[in-house]
């Protein structure tokens, strides 16, 4: 715009408002939407491979499922940023969430959340029933199950926030299709996969889980049995592609390959003897399997 003098005067809009939209993003803890999302559609389009059905038949079920899944992963996240903010303000790696600058206040995250989780809900019904219904026991582990009961209080809080975590190819299999043996061993590798991803994680920030108070089991148990459970985790994950063999012998192998690479990965924190450096290794990895993983999945199905 012009000032008085017809001279041309630039604003700086455009900082807030992608600084506003940076902090809607930490709020709804952005990766983790789009990370569930790929398997919400992982699970959808296998079971529209799986049953014979055409995917743009489809369409508006898809649509459906994957607005009403991301909504309430979102709405999660934001009752989590919502709750956790006296720990969040202790942590390094959460301190510049917005509900703890002050730029989202507490009521506006709970408004947020509920609205996300309300939303996501009826768009889920409008996939189905089943799916809704996978939909809510998800967003109860979580925000329950975990994030009120057990994060604070016990090791296995892992394990328990291992549940959300799980619930997306469910809810994408069950807007298609009935339960099966296949969405269950989908369910399983994202369960079983998230223990070796979030221990790794919680070696990299384990001073500030000690300053938060969080009881992560590296902060209470130390590095060593933190690295056994990783193994045996990891390990657990090796004959669960061939209950996938369906997808072709390429999809076994290509699988296998990865779960053997990171299960020797694993071992090699035995004798490494930076332990933060190799739990960085875990966690890159760990992300990198998942989205190989899953993006196989549906490639594979389509060769």
């Amino acid at each position: 715009m012009a000032n008085t003098r017809g001279e041309v005067v630039y604003k700086e809009p455009l900082e807030e408002t992608t600084s506003s939209f940076k902090d809607f993003l930490a709020l709804i803890k952005v990766g983790i939407v789009n990370s569930n999302l790929i398997t919400t559609f992982t699970g959808l389009w296998l079971a529209l491979y799986f049953s014979g059905k055409s995917f743009l038949d489809y369409i508006d079920i898809i649509c459906y499922t994957i607005i009403g899944s991301g909504l309430i992963i979102a709405g999660s996240c934001v009752i989590n940023n919502f709750y956790d903010k006296d720990i969040d303000q202790i942590m390094e790696r959460t301190k510049t969430r917005p509900t703890v600058t002050g730029k989202v206040t507490m009521f506006q995250a709970l408004s947020l959340g509920i609205g996300f989780i309300a939303l996501g809900t009826i768009m889920l019904l409008m996939a189905s029933v089943t799916a809704a219904v996978i939909g809510l026991i998800g967003v109860f582990s979580y925000i329950v199950l975990y994030t009120m009961w057990t994060k604070r209080q016990y090791t296995l809080n892992t394990v328990v926030g291992s549940i959300a975590g799980a619930v997306p190819p469910l809810i994408g299999w069950t807007a298609i299709e009935e339960l099966n043996l296949i969405p269950w061993i989908l369910f399983l590798i994202m369960f079983i996969w998230q223990p070796p991803h979030f221990l790794a994680l919680a070696m990299k920030r384990v001073d500030d889980y000690r300053k938060a108070g969080v009881p992560m089991l590296p902060v209470v148990h130390g590095f060593n049995i933190t690295k056994r459970q990783i193994i045996v985790w990891v390990a657990c994950l090796l004959p669960l592609p061939f209950y996938l063999f369906s997808l072709g012998i390429g999809f076994v192998v290509l699988a296998t390959i990865l779960n053997v690479a990171w299960l020797i990965l694993a071992l090699i924190g035995l004798k490494m003897k930076n332990d933060i450096k190799w739990a960085k290794w875990m966690f890159v990895y760990s992300i990198n399997y998942l989205t190989i993983l899953f993006v196989a999945m549906v490639a594979f199905s389509i060769i």
